[in-house]
């Protein structure tokens, strides 16, 4: 019966539902609607993949069924936002952004790397995860070609649903891979788990790499071909794209380089008829969805449909001091800012010569003197709500509250750098003339010219991991790219308030990595902590 199931993990997914929903599976939903009812035709299956994907973009009540859901996540919905959450933790505890509010829940601890297994953010992204999980799994077992047989869904039908199918599959090795790079050693479910039955075994983190290298490989050749799938869609081009970044960090989580394979499926991509967006300032405004050159997976979001309080309705209004005219909104929360130690990555910070350095000075001071200040440190400009014409969003709210802007989990100029970064690491496949050719690409579209392009001995790694900073800052992936450069927790690079010091310390090497919460260790005897909390 799916209504008793869905009741529960639409709040989140987590050992505690898992095990508590085992007394109810059986009983008649009052409203019935059941499973055979909702997954009858392609129709029905095309709602319910609708739901899988939106899941991405939309928050839901987070109070339901929920008692172990974070208090302070509760009280503010847009913190049960998939992007919200993993965007807090990729980018407030690195040198990217900080945020004013102390008192917002889970916020202090995260820039001053002191988090514990309590954080509500910390917590958040992982019910969020499983939740997100748990409806690929759903999906997935209603697909299966069992269920199709027995439903009498055969033929062309039977084939759409089947590539419906494939899409969920990706879903869900994307969450599992959100799941293993920031907690490493994971419970782990699949369709194949009977809901209810017993409690998730945890499975470490190198085996989850290899699931999800299987599941990748195994949907490849069933997914429509690059730039061939419904806008918003998953097709080769994204599972590619997963591959080439996980292989990218396969030191981390493996402990064996992987270079090789991060080119292999960086050169799909490449050939496979992408190319750079013109302008790099349009790449995160309100009509980004035109840019299908360079997009090539996007979280969608739309100031109509998906109206909530994180995605990028969270980026748009959270840098501090922004005015609405700029921002595209209804103004600013005062909250996001920027440490000086990334503002300086750039060498000019005013836009004129590097077009990315889009960032709002007016009464802010340069240097983060204060961690919780509004003013103190420089405020990113780069989402705006506005289209390439400086419109309004296509489908703003009167009010100008909510985002019209598609976040970019994937697109071109990310695989570019990990091309050249895998060259620079050893990787066969690719060689240096070809990676210096990707870089200045990047650079001559951020310049307007080839003044900012660099020469071969200027390619190293310490400027690669420089320039992912100034292409890809506020794209949820700094945080990944200081632990593979092993600059995260040391003291080999320091900025404002690293370890809750003014100048920056190293913290313990444990903060690579997250805790998992400790409600779910507490219902769950299978998990154990990672190490150190």
């Amino acid at each position: 019966m799916i209504t008793n199931y869905s009741k529960n993990i639409i709040a989140a997914c987590f050992t505690v539902v898992f095990l508590a929903s085992c007394t109810k599976l059986d009983l008649t939903p009052t409203n019935d609607l059941t499973a055979d009812k909702v997954y009858n035709s392609v129709d029905g299956y095309r709602s319910s993949l609708a739901k899988v994907y939106g899941a991405f973009a939309l928050t839901g009540n987070a109070t339901t069924g929920n008692a172990d859901i974070p208090s302070e996540i509760v009280k503010d919905e847009g913190n049960s936002d998939f992007l919200r959450l993993y965007w807090n933790l990729q980018e407030i505890t690195t040198d990217e952004a900080a945020w004013s509010w102390q008192n917002d829940g889970g916020i202090q601890g995260l820039h001053e790397m002191s988090w514990s297994a309590i954080n509500p953010i910390v917590n958040g992204l992982y019910y969020r995860s499983f939740f997100q999980i748990t409806l690929c799994n759903e999906f997935i077992r209603q697909s299966s070609d069992e269920n199709l047989s027995t439903r009498g869904i055969s033929g062309a039908s039977a084939d759409e649903i089947k590539k419906y199918r494939n899409e969920a599959r990706f879903l869900r090795a994307y969450q599992y891979w959100v799941l293993m790079d920031i907690y490493a050693n994971v419970p782990f479910v699949t369709e194949s788990d009977a809901i209810g039955s017993s409690l998730p075994k945890q499975i470490e983190r190198k085996d989850l790499f290899a699931y999800i290298e299987t599941e990748l490989k195994a949907i490849e050749a069933e997914l429509a071909d690059p730039k061939t799938a419904e806008y918003g869609h998953a097709d080769k081009g994204a599972a590619w794209a997963l591959l080439s970044r996980m292989y990218l960090n396969a030191k981390v989580y493996t402990g064996a380089e992987r270079n090789t394979d991060a080119i292999t499926y960086a050169n799909k991509i490449i050939t496979a008829g992408y190319t750079l967006h013109s302008n790099y300032r349009e790449l995160t405004i309100a009509d980004n969805h035109l840019n299908v050159d360079e997009n090539i997976f996007t979280i969608n979001y739309d100031g109509t449909n998906t109206q909530n309080w994180g995605g990028t309705t969270y980026l748009v209004h959270g840098p501090a001091k922004v005015p609405g005219s700029i921002s595209g909104s209804s103004g600013d929360w005062g909250g996001l800012r920027c440490t000086q130690n990334f503002v300086n990555l750039f060498e000019d910070n005013t836009g004129n010569t590097d077009k990315r350095a889009q960032f709002y000075t007016a009464g802010q001071s340069l240097n983060m003197n204060e961690l919780y200040m509004s003013t103190d440190g420089f405020s990113s400009t780069k989402f705006r709500n506005l289209t390439r014409t400086g419109t309004k969003a296509p489908n703003a709210d009167p009010a100008g509250n909510w985002s019209d802007i598609d976040f970019p989990l994937f697109r071109l100029g990310e695989v570019y750098l990990t091309y050249a970064e895998a060259v620079l690491r050893g990787g066969t496949g690719g060689d240096a003339v070809t990676a210096l050719s990707y870089i200045n690409n990047l650079r001559t579209r951020a310049y307007g010219n080839a003044n900012g392009n660099i020469t071969q001995g200027a390619l190293t790694l310490d400027f690669i991991l420089d320039e992912r900073g100034r292409e890809l800052y506020y794209e949820a992936s700094r945080r990944t790219d200081l632990i593979r450069f092993g600059k995260f927790t040391t003291n080999t690079y320091l900025w404002a308030w690293k370890g809750g010091v003014k100048a920056g310390t190293a913290v313990a090497d444990k903060y690579n990595i997250f805790p998992l919460p400790s409600t779910d260790l507490s219902a769950n005897p299978n998990l154990k902590q990672n190490a150190g909390y």
